[in-house]
This record gives C-alpha cells, structure tokens and sequence, in this order.
C-alpha cells in the first residue's frame, strides 16, 4: 500500500465503501473502519500499521490543504 486509494481498495475488498463527501471526513471514517478490522483480527498487524500511517499523513495534508484556503 502506498496512498489513500490502496487504503480504500483494501475496504472495498471486504465490501466496505467509504464516501462521505468530504475528504477529511472519508479518511477519519475509513480510519474507524481500519481499527474495527483490526479488532475483529481480520486484518494482521502489518497491513493495519501500514494503513493508519498513509491515513495519518493524508489527514496531515488535508488540514494544510484546509488552512490555506
């Protein structure tokens, strides 16, 4: 996984389809969805971490995509 659209390929495989509208809010929602995978032990430890740090820097993109405007 590289990007946030590996992140949302990797949902979409167990039938989970993030859209809220807003971008900030699909990265915080597929966050949630992660950690419910993980806590099901669905998906291994690896892919999790991997997962949570693309998310966490998307998410740092978008709050500066956010403040400049």
């Amino acid at each position: 996984m590289k990007d946030l659209y590996d992140v949302q390929q990797l949902l979409k495989s167990f039938g989970i389809f993030v859209y809220v509208g807003k971008r900030m809010w699909d990265i915080e929602l597929i966050a949630l969805e992660l950690d419910h995978l993980h806590d099901s032990q669905v998906i291994d430890d690896q892919t999790f971490v991997t997962a949570k740090m693309i998310l966490a820097r998307e998410h740092r993109k978008e709050e500066q995509r956010e403040k400049r405007k």
